[in-house]
């Protein structure tokens, strides 16, 4: 059949123009959202999140502090760093960038966040406010993005069957509960590698969202006819024909898969932008719910 290639680039852009004018608004009254981006350590894939995100503040207008602090930095220097940004009028969200080097508890860390600056959406507070529903918590970055792609495209969720693959608290179990809130109402099923006969469950699924972290794992025969399928996987694998030797598949064998789908996301181009957007979104969110 037919499929619609979902445009995550696009809708990226619009959510970014639409940020553009709640700023200039903000602004106005004086008041500049600002983002703290933590990195411990120098992985380099890590340098290269941090600098889109910096980036992405930039063309924003953005005010944005970036923090790059050496491997061996301790838990309590950077717990002292955090309290710091915590107390910093100028900063309405802080970002420690995952994973940090393995050393640093990195559930300590989250939970020396303040909630309210909390942009990654993982302190318990902010845990507990998308389980009830409350408008004022703030969600991860990626499930918030594919919900905005869904409603982008105008894709019907409430009744549908929505099959989650993946139980992280990163993107799983918030997608799960974006789905079943009352705003979607979708019946949600969360699966992950150890669920048993994951095919035929996946082919009972109206919506599929695949974010397990194996590389194109979700196969046709996972799919039934007019599905929507969201890939938030982003793998590299080996590929002698490409000029860095290797290439980047998401979670779904897409090429497999594409014809059997009323809508699908590419990788990359998909999810991927979305999850910077979306914390552009929930930086300028935090500013207004600060200043008022």
């Amino acid at each position: 059949m037919d499929f619609v290639l979902i445009d995550g680039k696009q809708v990226a852009g619009s959510v970014r123009e639409r940020l553009k004018e709640e700023i200039a608004e903000l602004k106005s009254r004086g008041h500049v959202p600002g983002l703290a981006v933590v990195l411990v350590g120098d992985d380099p894939a890590s340098q290269v999140y941090v600098g889109s995100k910096v980036k992405a503040c930039a063309e924003l207008g953005i005010y944005s502090q970036k923090w790059e602090l050496p491997a061996e930095t301790s838990q309590e220097e950077l717990v002292k760093l955090i309290h710091q940004l915590n107390a910093d009028d100028r900063i309405h969200g802080i970002l420690v960038q995952s994973p940090p080097p393995r050393h640093i508890d990195e559930e300590a860390v989250i939970l020396n966040i303040d909630p309210r600056k909390d942009v990654d959406g993982f302190h318990p507070v902010n845990v507990a406010k998308l389980v009830l529903e409350d408008a004022a918590g703030f969600v991860p970055c990626t499930p918030l993005g594919c919900m905005e792609l869904l409603k982008a495209y105008g894709v019907e969720t409430a009744g549908k069957h929505a099959v989650v693959i993946g139980r992280s608290m990163i993107v799983g179990k918030p997608m799960a509960h974006l789905l079943m809130a009352k705003n979607a109402n979708a019946t949600v099923t969360v699966a992950h590698s150890r669920t048993k006969n994951l095919p035929e469950l996946c082919r009972s699924a109206d919506i599929i969202v695949a974010a397990v972290g194996r590389p194109e794992m979700v196969t046709a025969d996972y799919v039934k006819e007019g599905a929507v399928v969201l890939d938030v996987g982003i793998n590299r694998i080996e590929d002698a024909s490409r000029p860095r030797g290797y290439r980047i598949v998401g979670d779904v064998a897409f090429d497999a898969v594409k014809d059997k789908c009323s809508y699908i996301t590419p990788v990359p181009g998909g999810v991927g932008p979305m999850t910077i957007a979306m914390l552009m979104a929930n930086t300028v969110k935090a500013c207004r719910q600060l200043v008022g």
